[in-house]
């Protein structure tokens, strides 16, 4: 017995097919598409930066930069590398983290200003660490299944739950389980974390 509820592993895949093919669309200009996949995104898209940054304001600016992104880059879009829904919270989320890291690096300047006389730390070597250290989880990333790595982005970098993750797939809940499991093991083994 289905729930009324629950979406079919078909229809979850007839949805991402039609949002890879709107977007195809918008590749092409075409204005009715964007207006159809704004539709479908605004909210998701919206949800997910408010998470993020908890201002309703700054979300409500933040979700707008990345709808336009998808209407301006959307012939970028492959769907050989995952669905629609998991490159445009990829993008919802790397502009929220972008906009908190930019409000603390505000706040971390006025606060060295206040305290000159305490010597900062190495920002360049910083900076160098961070860049590295995400070069290496995008390689693992990258040595993932397709679908492994389409539930472990929308679960980590769109913060989604277990459930949302399996409504947004389409997929049984045991099934994004085992694709999570299995990819974070991979990911462990890549970027040769102990247990």
């Amino acid at each position: 017995m289905e729930l009324p509820h629950a979406r079919s592993p078909r229809r979850g895949a007839d949805e991402r097919d039609e949002l890879a093919e709107l977007v195809g669309r918008v590749a092409r200009g075409d204005e009715a598409a964007f207006a159809e996949v704004y539709d479908r995104l605004s909210g998701p898209v919206f949800g997910l930066v408010l998470k993020v940054l908890r201002d309703r304001a700054q979300a409500e600016e933040v979700a707008q930069e990345v709808l336009v992104e998808l209407w301006r880059t959307a012939s970028r879009f492959d769907p050989a590398r995952g669905g629609v829904m998991a490159w445009t919270t990829t993008m919802a989320h790397r502009r929220a983290v972008d906009r908190v890291r930019s409000e603390q690096a505000a706040g971390d300047r006025e606060e060295r200003a206040h305290r000159a006389d305490v010597p900062a730390f190495d920002e360049v070597t910083e900076e160098v660490e961070g860049r590295l250290e995400r070069e290496r989880v995008r390689r693992c990333l990258g040595g993932l299944t397709e679908l492994q790595r389409e539930s472990v982005t929308l679960a980590y970098y769109g913060g989604y739950t277990y459930r949302e993750v399996a409504d947004l797939l389409g997929a049984s809940l045991g099934t994004v389980k085992t694709r999570m499991r299995d990819g974070l093991i991979r990911m462990r083994d890549c970027l040769g974390v102990d247990r």
